[in-house]
């Protein structure tokens, strides 16, 4: 019995020796067959093309055989697809951007150009139609409870404003301030005029919300508790800052004008070469699609307001020349080479932008179509600004100070003597009104056709949410469920398009705020809206599952162009 056992234990010993045999003569094998075609490679061929048995030396190694090799060497480009077609798609995108880029600031132009008009043709008239109504109300008698309305109230501010203005810039001597930028030195003036850039920027972020401050003051409820300094403060506020705005934009026209009439034209060319640093603090910069609708805002406000600025330099060169034709086309190529800097600067940084950060050129035309929407939407029943402001919110540009500085460049350059000079003003005044009606007709149509075919109609008919004195707190009162559809049977939607030119109604005090349900511009969100949300969430005590429960982030069309920094980049 022990004997079996034994021998059985020494058969399994065998057969285990034996398993571990032929796994290592496998391996060796292995081994064996993997160092055979490594040397398969490093065999040759000799002329008839048989292959010769023994392996290559370093001695058979040949120069005329390297370089045949990397001759005759090929790749297959279909074995990437996907990133060559990625690479080629983002060449037809940069290829793209400038058509897009310029159909957006043409639109964006001829906006800025509805507002800029509207400063010199209908403000006047309607100023006129709110004192006569203010005159007739002794005979006429209080057929309401206000004695003007909230519009005509801001257009009289506005007109007194303009007229004070205009008062106190007429003490402005621009002679004396022409030679005295002028005898300055090229980098001292290179500077200024960077300076001046950025202090633009600064008065127009906080212009605006003087003027909408006067405006609110002077329209608020009177049954509401007082929680202001009173109008007449703020009105002197606004007439400070409306004033130190247009001499600086003089300043700034000023410096410019230095800059076309010096010899060497050295500072025009440094301040041109200035637009191209702009690509440098731009580009290499992460940006979302809101940044670069900010971005794109304010390109346009500057494009437009170099335009006006150029239109002034003319008017003091040819007054200077006692309105020689010939002059201007001594005038023509710097003002070609400004304009053309201003392209080629724009084009570049929004294509590098684009192409950076995989934003499609397609996002333009949602650009175009959020400020079609602000047109069309001061046009409402609902409406609760005029379209100028929007446009200054929405951009950064106020026209009031630029009217002011073309008026009293125009004024002080052309003088008006005898009854036909007073016919000549009258029909370009009426030229101007004809321009100014055509224009606003050509982009309401072509605004509702944006609106139309981004699916942006129904938000028309929404009631604008009512402005809180803080953002987190106005978050924090939100409810949790903001997706609502609004009323099949809602008077406004059957109203449809007839209600784009009515009057603005009196909407209630404290209006219910909805929120878009639309999904057709939900595509920009605020770079700082999950940090605010971190904030509210803290503040409320809400941990854990309250922030999964958060409400939808704001869409482009709640978003100022100063409400976050134009180019906050996070």
């Amino acid at each position: 019995m022990a004997d079996s056992v034994a021998s059985g234990l020494g058969e399994e010993k065998e057969t285990e020796k034996e398993d571990k045999e032929r796994e290592k003569h496998a391996a060796k094998s292995e081994k064996r067959r993997e160092s055979s075609e490594v040397t398969e490679t490093l065999r040759f061929f000799d002329k008839n093309g048989s292959r010769k048995g023994k392996k290559r030396n370093l001695s058979d190694l040949s120069l005329v055989r390297f370089i045949s090799a990397e001759l005759t060497r090929g790749y297959f480009l279909e074995h990437n697809e996907a990133k060559y077609t990625e690479r080629r798609e983002r060449v037809y995108t940069c290829l793209r951007i400038p058509k897009e880029l310029e159909k957006l600031m043409t639109f964006g132009f001829f906006l800025c150009l509805d507002a800029f008009l509207y400063v010199f043709t209908l403000l006047p008239l309607r100023v006129l139609l709110a004192l006569l109504r203010l005159l007739t109300l002794p005979c006429c008698g209080l057929g309401g409870s206000r004695l003007l309305q909230p519009a005509q109230v801001c257009d009289v501010l506005k007109g007194f404003i303009m007229v004070l203005c205009y008062s106190m810039m007429s003490y402005v001597d621009y002679s004396m301030m022409y030679h005295l930028i002028r005898g300055q030195s090229v980098i001292k003036l290179y500077i200024i005029y960077n300076m001046l850039e950025v202090a633009d920027r600064l008065f127009s972020s906080f212009g605006q919300d003087i003027l909408d401050a006067l405006y609110w003051t002077a329209t608020e409820p009177k049954e509401k508790k007082r929680a202001h300094i009173g109008v007449i403060p703020h009105f002197l506020m606004a007439v400070l800052y409306v004033f130190l705005h247009a001499i600086l934009i003089m300043v700034q026209a000023t410096t410019l004008n230095v800059a076309f009439n010096s010899h060497n034209k050295s500072l025009l060319t440094i301040m041109m070469s200035n637009n191209f640093v702009e690509i440098k603090g731009s580009v290499f910069k992460k940006f979302e699609k809101n940044n670069l609708f900010q971005m794109s805002n304010s390109d346009i406000k500057e494009r437009f307001t170099n335009y006006i600025l150029l239109l002034i330099v003319c008017l003091r060169n040819m007054e200077q020349f006692s309105w020689n034709p010939d002059h201007l086309w001594v005038l023509f190529p710097d003002v070609l080479m400004v304009i053309a800097s201003e392209v080629a600067v724009d084009v570049v940084k929004h294509a590098f932008i684009t192409k950076f950060n995989d934003i499609t050129a397609d996002v333009y035309g949602e650009y175009r179509a959020s400020l079609a929407f602000d047109l069309v939407s001061s046009r409402q029943k609902n409406a609760y600004t005029d379209y100028s402001d929007t446009v200054s919110r929405r951009m950064g540009f106020i026209p009031l100070p630029l009217a002011l500085l073309l008026i009293r460049v125009v004024t002080s350059s052309v003088k008006i003597q005898g009854s036909l000079s007073l016919m000549c003003v009258l029909l370009f005044y009426l030229g101007m009104i004809t321009l100014k009606v055509l224009n606003s007709i050509v982009l309401l149509g072509t605004s509702c056709t944006f609106v139309k075919q981004a699916n942006m109609e129904e938000k028309l008919f929404q009631t604008p949410p009512s402005a809180s004195s803080s953002r987190v707190s106005s978050r924090a009162h939100r409810p949790k469920h903001t997706h609502t559809t609004p009323p099949q049977g809602e008077p406004a939607a059957e109203k449809g398009g007839a209600s784009i030119i009515s009057q603005p109604a009196h909407l209630p005090e404290n209006p219910a705020p909805k929120l878009p349900t639309s999904e057709s511009d939900t595509f920009l969100t605020t770079p700082d809206e999950e940090d605010d949300e971190k904030v509210l969430a803290a503040a409320s005590g809400i941990e854990g599952e309250g922030l999964k429960h958060r409400t939808p982030k704001k869409d482009l069309l709640e978003i100022d162009r100063f409400t976050i920094c134009g180019n906050r980049i996070d």
